[in-house]
């Protein structure tokens, strides 16, 4: 972004100029942590990221806008699947996973806080759809293999399966309180791996 932010992911890798992004958004990461979002400044940015206010400005220009480039960053680093050569095993995978970024105090709160940042952004509400969209497409392929194994009918939605693994695990995480202990993400895995063998996510 010349004297406007350039677009996000099109950095030259190891620059200085990759080097302050990344400078910038992991002080974002300690801000949303320890203050949650309603307080991200972005002058506290470029403090905590020993750069200047003017670049910091220049290139985000709210704290909106750098949550926005933060979750395109977390999407863009996200871990690979897992494979286990079953179903049952890959969804359970996956729902560990999703239980650990919720239950670690470090990504907790900072999925607290970039969820709360889109609840009223639309540029982070945007950002956030990609970060979980680029998730599912990661473990999508999981059901696909089950489906060629025959685990599951043909025409099985994917997508949706992957959905069904964490949405209980996200509910109790923002809405009901109740623990997100090991037992629910067994839970949750089973339950959707069920309900794909007996072809309720079969598109019609």
């Amino acid at each position: 972004m010349p004297d406007e932010p350039s677009a996000p992911g099109t950095l030259r890798p190891g620059g200085r100029t990759a080097r302050t992004r990344a400078a910038a958004l992991r002080a974002a990461e300690d801000a949303l942590i320890d203050t949650g979002f309603d307080t991200l400044d972005l002058a506290d940015i470029a403090r905590r990221a020993d750069i200047g206010k003017t670049t910091v400005y220049r290139r985000w220009g709210t704290p909106a806008a750098l949550v926005a480039d933060l979750l395109i960053d977390m999407a863009d680093q996200s871990l690979p699947r897992t494979e286990t050569g079953t179903l049952d095993g890959d969804l359970l995978a996956n729902a560990r996973l999703v239980r650990k970024t919720l239950t670690e105090s470090r990504s907790s709160a900072l999925f607290k806080a970039v969820i709360t940042a889109a609840a009223s952004h639309p540029d982070t509400a945007t950002a956030l759809h990609r970060f979980y969209a680029t998730r599912i497409t990661e473990w999508a392929p999981c059901v696909e293999q089950a489906a060629a194994r025959g685990e599951v009918p043909q025409g099985t939605d994917a997508a949706e399966v992957i959905r069904a693994v964490s949405a209980p695990l996200y509910y109790r995480f923002l809405v009901s309180g109740d623990a997100l202990d090991a037992a629910s993400a067994e839970r949750a895995a089973a339950a959707a791996a069920a309900a794909a063998r007996a072809g309720v996510y079969v598109r019609r």
